[in-house]
């Protein structure tokens, strides 16, 4: 300003210089006046060249190709109407021109104006900006956000003066946003907000609650829709896409560039989903002993479950027989996309329907069916598929009035107060005494089995041999008997053949012949008793009484005749 100030100074001296010489002041000496009317005229072009050159450096600005050029006028304009902001005529205030990349020209554009140089818009990938407007028509009365821009006119929309003036663009945020790219907008005029955009992953849908209509939608009424039953409590207002309200149409996984200002959506997981009730009570058991003397000793025993942190809610406690069984459950639930806007049009999302409705429900219906009056403790061990099934049954009905579907409903181990395990535990522990018994016998004889094969091995070469021996036995009976048998055949021959000889010679020639025989026969094997001494025989005796004589002279014949009386 200061300098503007001063090359207006230089402009108005030079300027009197040039044409007013005796004007000028400080010009003294003894020279004629051509010469200083001259000298002066030359002051007055210098000073009118360095007026001209502050006017010039004050009268320009360079954008770079990065920036916006923004300008707001302080000197030679009228002021603003009462409620505007931005100037389209020349008004003093922010201007809705802009100036783009490069050289701008304009007289006393540093002194009449200030200038900013803003930086481009970028909205990056994965984003959109939300615009809220600083000046315009004012919001209809129950509007809470700028009408949507046609797209055909997006790009008049980011043009300041015609926002204001043809487009009559209204103040306050607009539904219009900018997707991912670079903007030269007027940044007086628009405010900039930067939003995620909206991502629906996969196994997930986007149930949108709209705030707007879309223009020249022709909404009908309300669609009343309802899943499950008929007369459930729970229906409520589902509206077709582009109406005010929770659309019927839920949108499927991808990105989408919504201003969620205006569209809120609600991302509703299609996957099954895993709801557990566990934990959150003081556990009591009973453990059972051996003595040395084998009778069986019980210890009772307490311990804390805590609730996991992936849990839905605590383990449920339901009084069956007078006691408090906490039993835990597991639920799986899914949501089709199609009734996923009912989800949200009746409580809000997965969550609320898990809290308000599922686990509530739960209870109640495992409460009622565990806790009926026929119903025994132990039902929960030995009759849980039959108590799961009934409780599906019954918790599938009231998922469908909420659009969920229940896909199975499983009981775990329930905590059965110890009073009423000890006799089941004791017997099952004889039982396990008594298997290992059986146990302990079995490999006993097997042990046994064992030894004796391999004492059998041991001893094979022994075995063998008796083996060998009794079959050698039985071979020599059996020859024995043959040889009894040939010798009583030979024996009834010789008799047969001593009868026939007897009948012949007389049956003492015959003895005798036979007794000649075995003495022969007896002298043949002990030759030691035959000694033959010179003995006269004569010829008139008998064969017989020549060989006794023989004999007689030997020392059989001398035993013979020595042998006992009776011998």
């Amino acid at each position: 300003m200061v300098l503007a100030i001063i090359s207006i100074i230089l402009l108005v001296v030079g300027i009197g210089s040039v044409f007013f010489n005796k004007a000028i002041p400080g010009i003294k000496g003894s020279a004629d006046n051509q010469g200083r009317a001259l000298a002066g005229r030359l002051l007055g072009i210098v000073l009118l060249l360095l007026g001209g050159l502050g006017f010039f450096t004050r009268s320009f600005l360079i954008i770079d190709s990065n920036e916006i050029g923004h300008l707001k006028k302080i000197y030679l304009g009228s002021d603003l109407p009462v409620g505007k902001i931005i100037a389209t005529d020349g008004e003093k205030g922010p201007q809705a021109d802009i100036l783009g990349p490069g050289f701008h020209f304009k007289f006393l554009v540093n002194v009449l104006y200030d200038s900013d140089k803003l930086d481009v818009v970028v909205v990056p990938d994965g984003s959109y900006a939300e615009l809220i407007a600083t000046d315009g028509e004012p919001l209809r009365p129950g509007q809470f956000i700028a009408d949507e821009w046609p797209e055909e006119k997006f790009k008049s929309m980011m043009d300041a003066t015609y926002f204001l003036t043809e487009g009559n663009g209204q103040k306050g945020p607009q539904l219009t946003i900018l997707p991912p790219g670079k903007y030269r907008i007027n940044r007086y005029l628009f405010d900039i907000k930067m939003h995620r955009a909206l991502d629906v992953p996969a196994g997930h849908v986007a149930v949108i609650r709209s705030n707007v209509a879309e223009q020249n939608k022709n909404c009908p009424d309300v669609i009343q829709a309802a899943v499950g039953e008929a007369n459930s409590k729970l229906a409520t207002p589902i509206v077709p896409k582009g109406c005010i309200g929770v659309w019927n149409e839920p949108l499927p996984p991808g990105k989408y560039y919504l201003n969620q200002k205006a569209y809120v959506p609600t991302i509703i997981p299609t996957r099954i989903q895993t709801w557990t009730y566990k934990g959150g009570y003081t556990e009591r058991a009973v453990k059972l002993a051996l003595n040395d003397d084998g009778s069986i000793l019980q210890k009772f025993t307490e311990k804390e479950i805590p609730i996991p942190d992936s849990a839905a809610d605590k383990a449920i406690n339901v009084r069956v027989e007078g006691w408090v069984v906490p039993v835990d459950a597991r639920i799986l639930v899914s949501v089709q996309p199609k009734f996923a806007p009912m989800v949200v049009a009746t409580v809000g999302d997965l969550t609320a329907v898990e809290d308000k409705i599922i686990t509530p429900a739960i209870r109640d219906i495992l409460r009622t069916i565990g806790g009926h009056p026929e119903r025994k403790a132990l039902d929960f061990i030995e009759k849980r598929d039959d108590l799961a099934k009934a409780v599906e049954e019954s918790i599938v009905k009231e998922g469908l009035k909420a659009g969920v579907s229940i896909q199975e409903v499983r009981l775990g181990e329930p905590s059965i107060p110890p009073e009423l395990m000890v006799a089941r535990l004791r017997e099952q522990l004889a039982n396990q005494l008594k298997k290992t018994y059986l146990e302990e016998q079995k490999t006993q004889n097997e042990r046994i089995k064992v030894e004796r094969e391999r004492a059998s091995a041991n001893q094979q070469s022994v075995l063998v041999a008796a083996e060998i021996a009794k079959q050698a036995a039985e071979f020599k009976k059996e020859q024995l008997r043959l040889e009894g048998e040939g010798e009583k055949l030979r024996l009834v021959e010789i008799a047969q053949g001593q009868k026939a000889q007897a009948k012949v010679l007389g049956e003492d020639r015959v003895l005798q012949l036979q007794l000649l025989k075995e003495i022969l026969a007896v002298a043949k094997e002990n030759p030691d008793i035959i000694k033959v001494p010179t003995v006269q025989v004569s010829g008139g005796a008998s064969s017989l009484e020549g060989a006794a004589a023989v004999l007689g002279a030997s020392n059989f014949g001398q035993m013979m005749k020595t042998k006992p009386k009776g011998k």
